[in-house]
């Protein structure tokens, strides 16, 4: 015969019914969720192939520092600094196509930069 002291504990069966309730509870909230976002329609992103970014960012060249300036497209690190070192040397540029002066920036890289760019307002001397 077993003592009391083998029986495992156990909910009260008023507890139980509530565990019971709350857990379908969360598989419904986990189902509509899951529908929600796309569900078997292929709505939901894949993590190793995300897509991409639809979002588009500007910058100002006269005042952008060399990490906002490596973020363009087809520049990196050593371009950006070129970047700051010619606007440093000759002051503010006038014109986007001004960047051309600089080492490295090519007609392509340019065309790339271009769309994130803000125009250039007065030319003007350096602040």
């Amino acid at each position: 015969m077993s003592s009391p002291e083998d029986v495992p504990a156990q909910l009260p069966p008023r507890a139980q019914s509530l565990l019971a309730a709350a857990v379908a509870a969360s598989l419904a909230m986990l189902a509509t969720w899951y529908l929600a976002a796309g569900g078997p329609r292929g709505g939901l992103v894949h993590h190793d192939a995300p897509p991409a970014a639809t979002g588009r960012f500007t910058l100002d060249v006269n005042t952008a520092a060399v990490e906002e300036l490596a973020q363009l497209p087809g520049v990196g690190p050593a371009t950006a600094r070129a970047i700051v070192e010619h606007r440093r040397r000759h002051g503010r540029f006038r014109e986007i196509d001004d960047l051309l002066d600089v080492p490295g920036i090519g007609a392509a890289t340019l065309a790339g930069m271009r769309p994130h760019l803000h125009p250039i307002r007065g030319g003007g001397a350096a602040p």
